[in-house]
């Protein structure tokens, strides 16, 4: 079976999957997380998903480009790469949102709205797909990537910062596959459409 097969395969998996979570899954789980609150995992997962905030990479990635640009491309090219990355990834998510208008957990604990009122820019009303799931994990394949020994150690710490928008019942586990799976698949396709033939990989790995 090609590549092109099997990638489209697996993200109609996902698509199912996030479509199986949304019927018999997301509910449950936010509840169960909203009711069972815990102040010392809020604590610590609210450092945690400040990691996947956007402006830290977008910042780390252009003056990576711009220190580097002449002196090292290939290094350079690796700080675009993580921007770029992130950037087209939240950029998507964003306009998803809006045409999405999924209710965040927190509107069903307070309402009991739950589903899709589309065309919404509202913070409660951007619930899918997960800006901060999409954002940890194109910044994790991306270094996964340029620095493949330690692939185990970025991809668990962007499953990491996805997760911590679960547990602290921002959003829904199928807001968060789809953001994943949108962050992951935005790095990707920068790699094989453009960064694959900019980048020295065996010399960023010496970085």
């Amino acid at each position: 079976m090609n590549r092109p097969v099997t990638s489209s395969m697996s993200v109609m998996a996902v698509i199912l999957l996030c479509i199986f979570s949304y019927i018999f899954i997301d509910l449950r789980v936010a509840l169960w997380f909203h009711t069972h609150n815990n102040r010392l995992f809020n604590d610590v997962f609210n450092v945690i998903t400040d990691f996947g905030e956007s402006q830290w990479y977008l910042i780390a990635g252009m003056l990576l480009f711009a220190a580097f640009r002449k002196a090292n491309p290939s290094r350079a090219y690796s700080g675009l790469f993580l921007s770029l990355s992130v950037a087209v990834s939240g950029v998507v998510a964003d306009i998803i949102k809006y045409l999405a208008g999924r209710a965040r957990p927190t509107i069903y604990f307070s309402e009991h709205l739950y589903g899709f009122n589309c065309f919404h820019y509202e913070y409660e009303w951007t619930s899918f797909p997960s800006g901060h799931a999409a954002t940890a994990c194109s910044a994790a394949m991306v270094l996964a990537t340029l620095y493949p020994r330690w692939r185990v150690l970025f991809l668990s710490s962007g499953a990491l910062i996805a997760f911590s928008r679960i547990l602290l019942t921002k959003h829904y586990i199928s807001d968060v596959i789809a953001g994943s799976l949108l962050g992951i698949v935005s790095s990707i396709l920068l790699y094989n459409l453009y960064f694959k033939t900019k980048l020295d990989v065996s010399a960023s790995r010496k970085i």
